[in-house]
């Protein structure tokens, strides 16, 4: 196994900025241009972790990659929340008025859709990933063609900055998690959220009790998402993120929802990103 991290998308992207966060700037990257690529890659041990996505403040959750963790087995060892903020950026001696097309990710290009409004002459084109045109913007010497990145990628691709924080909601973040093919082993002591996934029967009241359970045992749930079950037509999988103060509270919920549920998974029990 190679002392390596995947991450979806390119150097300079919003993925590898949460690297730099978590573990430094040294840290050996593997780039994927899906997040099913990311997933292999930490399956077939081409890695030691990879940093995905998971949810996010305007766009809401990521919902095929909840359904990656299941299908994968992959364990949450830790998550990290990152403030998102997106600069429009093109090479030198260039203005905005300059600009003929801006190409991003769907998901920047929606969350800037309002600073385009001023800048009718600018055609959208959807693209891979954000830091991924930045660079080819900058290798293939592209004119009149723009990216929206993070200001990392115009200091790695040395492009020029045209207007900084061009997102329509300013208090924008990105819930990433932090992935391993191997469960390891919990700190009892900093271990204070956890992630599970579960299937309940049809019958009247079973998620409000199961819910009152995770209550009772001093649970505090802060996320809770329904996925379809492919191949069984109306039911549904329910991914849960619950925090807790005391380590023994969670077992004791654990205990319970193995009783309670079917095809219970612990996810990840890890600590709150958000302090």
């Amino acid at each position: 196994m190679k002392n390596k991290v995947a991450i979806q998308g390119a150097k300079g992207s919003n993925h590898h900025m949460v690297v730099n966060a978590l573990f430094g700037e040294s840290k050996a990257l593997l780039e994927c241009m899906s997040f099913t690529e990311l997933a292999d890659a930490i399956l077939e041990d081409k890695v030691d972790m990879g940093v995905m996505a998971i949810e996010n403040t305007i766009a809401g959750s990521i919902i095929p990659n909840y359904a990656l963790l299941d299908e994968y087995n992959l364990h949450i060892t830790g998550e990290y929340y990152l403030n998102i903020h997106h600069h429009l950026m093109a090479l030198d001696n260039q203005g905005i008025e300059d600009i003929e097309e801006v190409w991003s990710h769907p998901m920047a290009l929606l969350q800037c859709k309002k600073f385009f409004k001023n800048h009718k002459h600018i055609k959208l084109v959807e693209d891979v990933d954000t830091a991924l045109v930045a660079q080819r913007i900058s290798n293939q010497r592209l004119p009149k063609i723009a990216a929206i990145a993070p200001k990392m990628a115009a200091d790695l691709f040395n492009l020029t900055v045209l207007a900084d924080d061009i997102q329509t909601i300013k208090d924008n973040a990105t819930r990433f998690v932090i992935l391993s093919k191997d469960k390891p082993a919990l700190n009892e002591k900093e271990v204070n959220k956890a992630s599970f996934k579960f299937q309940l029967n049809h019958k009247r009241g079973s998620l409000a009790t199961l819910l009152n359970v995770l209550s009772d045992c001093k649970m505090n749930l802060t996320k809770i998402q329904s996925l379809p079950v492919i191949e069984t037509p109306w039911k549904y999988s329910f991914f849960v993120d619950v925090t807790f103060s005391e380590f023994a509270d969670y077992q004791k919920a654990v205990s319970l929802i193995e009783i309670m549920a079917e095809d219970f998974k612990i996810l990840g029990a890890y600590k709150n990103g958000r302090g």
